[in-house]
């Protein structure tokens, strides 16, 4: 009898991610080089005091407005301050049927920050758009979640004491500068649950004692210890911290994964434990990047305005795959943003050209047997799940 053959694997299509977000960040470092010598290695440094340079993802202004005219409300914002408790600095507005809870207290937080707390913005790749951008930007090229928060703090100054982070650190200073006291690792890339704490053991001597003006960018590892004190301006930088999967993630799933056979099920009196899963390389990375794939959150910004001009729309129409968009197509099944859309086998060149397109381009150019119409009806489906929208040049 003729031994299966096994299953060839096929690799996905997978929209082309471009290395300019990080560039932006480390630059004038070659990417490639930071990626070799600095990640998960070593701290990097890049003075430019170059003011102005990362006012288009948050400036000042910005934060100001968020906090006097938005009536923000945590979790969006917090105060923090070195070794002190603050609180008190939100209040409840009445509301039916329910009251808006955490609204920031305006001149309450305005007073806690003449005293030198930090006006923390947290999680702004959900909530301002030129850092969801500037972050999905980030992830379509290095393949894992990416996070930022903002940090005000006033003059002399200090927001957070000595610590590490669990996750790798991009610094972007935005403006005024920030003394930053960087010490080696007490505990190397440490795991989302291994925060720092002073039983792991007290920092040494800084090896890294600088000042960040505006435009300038610091790198940290996961596990480098530090703290940062504002000189004698105020201060505003952005944190990205990217959020790495690890080979003991994707272990503890191989467990998971065996709880459904029986011998992993067995007490452990047995005479012999149950051969661990083996870590396949190859489809661990795949399944990883799949569930990277499913899980990121949709960036719709102007989708109504595209719903409302679908009827208008034609096949000579110029439109652009949301730059936004991380994607992968098998056959003709493709997979963005927590939709799997099964679509006929026979729009598989169609579909090929849309996830790999680099350049606004018309329905009626698409590849493969369908007439304008049949191209129509699948560009307007995919502007509708929100893959396509019409370029800036259609209006």
């Amino acid at each position: 009898m003729a031994t299966p053959a096994t299953p060839t694997r096929t690799t996905p299509t997978r929209t082309p991610p471009s290395p300019a977000a990080l560039a932006r960040a480390v630059g004038p470092l070659e990417v490639e080089r930071f990626l070799a010598e600095h990640w998960e290695r070593k701290p990097l440094v890049v003075p430019r005091g170059e003011d102005g340079r990362f006012d288009d993802l948050l400036a000042a202004r910005d934060v100001e407005r968020l906090l006097t005219e938005t009536a923000i409300r945590t979790p969006a914002f917090r105060l923090v301050k070195a070794g002190e408790t603050v609180s008190g600095y939100t209040s409840d507005l009445s509301w039916r049927p329910d009251p808006f809870t955490g609204v920031a207290d305006v001149p309450r937080v305005l007073e806690q920050f003449e005293r030198g707390a930090t006006i923390v913005l947290q999680g702004l790749h959900h909530n301002w758009l030129p850092l969801a951008r500037y972050c999905r930007h980030l992830e379509a090229y290095l393949g894992h979640p990416v996070q930022a928060n903002a940090y005000f703090t006033p003059a002399g100054s200090q927001g957070l004491p000595v610590h590490h982070d669990t996750h790798e650190v991009i610094t972007l200073q935005v403006a005024g500068s920030k003394r930053w006291l960087v010490y080696e690792p007490v505990l190397e890339l440490p795991l989302k649950n291994q925060r720092y704490r002073s039983a792991l053991g007290e920092p040494g001597e800084p090896v890294l004692d600088l000042t960040a003006s505006a435009g300038d960018t610091l790198y940290l590892p996961r596990g480098w210890l530090h703290q940062a004190l504002t000189t004698d301006s105020d201060s505003l930088h952005i944190t990205v911290g990217i959020n790495t999967r690890r080979w003991v993630d994707e272990a503890r799933a191989a467990l998971e994964d065996a709880e459904a056979e029986l011998p992993f099920r067995r007490t452990i009196d047995a005479a012999e434990p149950p051969e661990l899963p083996e870590l396949d390389a190859e489809r661990i990375r795949a399944r990883a990047r799949t569930r990277f794939v499913r899980t990121r959150r949709p960036i719709l910004d102007g989708q109504l305005s595209e719903l409302r001009a679908l009827d208008r729309l034609t096949a000579e129409d110029e439109l652009v795959r949301r730059d936004t968009v991380i994607a992968e197509l098998d056959a003709a099944t493709l997979l963005f943003e927590g939709r799997t859309l099964r679509l006929p086998a026979r729009l598989a060149p169609e579909l090929e050209f849309l996830v790999t397109v680099e350049r606004p381009f018309r329905a009626s150019e698409l590849p493969g047997d369908l007439d304008d119409e049949g191209r129509l009806v699948l560009v307007k489906r995919l502007v509708r799940e929100g893959f396509l929208r019409r370029s800036a040049s259609a209006g």
